[in-house]
Order: structure tokens, then C-alpha cells, then sequence
């Protein structure tokens, strides 16, 4: 992930709670393609936090009786 695809954290607005907009109308009015391109940013940004780095997939051992 490059710098400029980082989600913009700079504009902050403070609002009532009853005059907050509601997400998912404006997330219906999308096309599915950016939600898709969005959702896999935040996940991305996700793992980085919790992991440090790209995740990989985890090795899984199985113990087998002999």
C-alpha cells in the first residue's frame, strides 16, 4: 500500500448525534467496486497495526498418534 492510498484522517467534524448522516445510505450509493477497493484498504491498514507488517498466512501443525 502506497502513501496516497492511506485513508485521509485529517478532516475531523464534530456533530450532534441526531443530525449525524447515516453511513449506510451513503455506502448503498457506491458502486460495489470502490467498497470493495475500500474495504480492502481498511484491512490492510488493519493488519498493519495488529501485525506490524504484510500478514501472512499462519502455518498450522497437526500433531498425529503414531
Amino acid at each position: 500500500m502506497q502513501k496516497s492510498d492511506r485513508v485521509d484522517r485529517t478532516v475531523v467534524r464534530k456533530v450532534n448525534i441526531n443530525d449525524q448522516k447515516n453511513d449506510f445510505e451513503f455506502w448503498q450509493s457506491q458502486p460495489y467496486q470502490y467498497r470493495l477497493e475500500t474495504l480492502e484498504k481498511i484491512r490492510e491498514e488493519y493488519n498493519r497495526w495488529k501485525y506490524g507488517s504484510e500478514q501472512r498466512f499462519q502455518r498450522i501443525y497437526r500433531i498425529v498418534k503414531r
